[in-house]
């Protein structure tokens, strides 16, 4: 392998998506991910369907999309850690690893002497980051953590959904688990971090990592918003508090968006309106005049916008360099020239189903490119392999284990 992390080794112990992504991108950027499961069942988002991926004979796999999503270019083992010769297997390949990452709950590798006061001992370089909903320290510390909860205590759900009077309103949660993803792509960050440290100094290091943390982190210029002025924010639909008109617009045939960042585009779109007189209104002339009107501006738009098809809108907007789009659902966006244009689905090599479809990773290195090298891993797929290789067990030593029930 020639990627940029091709002479790192993760060993990854977290399921579900927040840590699974984080271990998918540094698989992405050529580390060798070992992802440990249980044996029998595994990480539990193989479960997580329907849809599931069909084989080359078109019957259902035990593979679930969802798994595939964040676990390709991985390598399954399944060890019963719970063992005493899973727990040997799993300190073993510690001890050969730069980063292990985890999301038990807190204290929980502890008891299996997984935890990183134990690991230190056998490895000082090692790099532990421990993925948990609310950290490892503070009242909520021994609380479940799931992303859908975490958007609502952490005040993602409060910003989201339609604005109060409006048909629909109240609080909805983002379409994707964004703060899982968030938080694996911190937790990335942070062992990327970790590495240039170790590479000064020679010394690894622990990482805690909250779902909690980083959607309030995440909260960006409407939490700051709130600290600078005090004024709690409110849902504002597809509206943007701090800038007017950024929303969605209905056309003759449906919505689109129109994204306003500046006066000059601002002064543009009148002029495509048939409205040029609108720029020159002490109450619009400025974003700060706009947003303080915003009630009177927007019905105004909206009584101009629903004259046109969208289409029209966006070829004409577009031509004078305002902002604006389509709402496109996911057969339009994979459908996109853009998208077609940018590669942004790829194929990979898969055992059952010959190979599967998945979005490509949105990172273009000059020198050292993103590499595909297969799917999400078959349950346990290379878990004779990695001992053979990475530990030197031999057959026999694999076979008792196996007859044991520890891999």
């Amino acid at each position: 392998m020639s990627g940029a992390l091709s002479h790192i080794r993760v060993l990854d112990l977290s399921r579900v998506l927040a840590g699974p992504w984080a271990g998918q991108l540094l698989a992405d950027l050529g580390a060798e991910v070992l992802k440990v499961e249980r044996p029998g069942t595994g990480d539990d988002t193989r479960h997580w369907g329907p849809p599931f991926l069909r084989d080359a004979q078109g019957g259902n796999t035990s593979e679930a999309a969802y798994f595939l999503c964040a676990n390709r270019n991985k390598r399954s083992l399944t060890v019963d850690f719970t063992q005493a010769e899973g727990q040997r297997i799993v300190r073993e390949l510690a001890a050969q690893s730069d980063i292990l990452l985890e999301n038990f709950k807190v204290g929980g590798l502890a008891a299996y002497g997984l935890d990183y006061a134990s690991l230190r001992e056998i490895n000082p370089r090692l790099i532990y980051c421990s993925i948990t909903g609310f950290g490892q320290d503070g009242p909520y510390a021994q609380r479940p953590g799931y992303d859908f909860m975490i958007q609502g205590l952490g005040g993602l759900m409060s910003l989201t959904g339609r604005a109060a009077g409006e048909e629909g309103a109240g609080p909805l949660k983002v379409g994707v688990a964004l703060t899982d993803i968030l938080t694996g792509l911190y937790a990335a960050t942070a062992v990327l971090g970790a590495l240039a440290h170790r590479s000064r100094t020679g010394c690894g290091q622990y990482i805690d990592l909250a779902l909690l943390d980083v959607q309030v982190a995440s909260l960006a210029n409407q939490a700051q918003n709130y600290l600078v002025s005090g004024v709690v924010p409110r849902r504002l639909g597809n509206a943007h508090p701090n800038i007017v008109p950024y929303q969605d617009f209905p056309g003759a045939d449906g919505d689109f968006l129109l994204a306003v960042g500046n006066d000059g585009q601002f002064r543009r779109f009148c002029e495509v309106a048939g409205h040029p007189e609108w720029a020159d209104d002490p109450r619009f002339a400025s974003n700060r005049a706009r947003v303080a009107h915003r009630a009177t501006l927007i019905p105004l738009i909206r009584q101009t916008t629903v004259q046109r098809t969208s289409v029209e809108w966006i070829a004409a907007l577009e031509r004078v360099g305002v902002p604006c789009g389509p709402i496109n659902d996911l057969a339009q966006v994979f459908a996109d020239a853009q998208v077609l244009a940018r590669g942004l689905k790829v194929e990979l090599p898969h055992p059952l189903a010959g190979s599967v479809p998945a979005v490509a990773n949105p990172i273009r290195f000059s020198a050292t490119p993103v590499e595909y090298r297969h799917a999400a891993p078959l349950l346990g797929e290379h878990t004779e392999a990695v001992l053979r290789e990475r530990l030197g067990y031999d057959p026999a030593t694999i076979a008792g284990l196996r007859e044991r029930q520890v891999i």
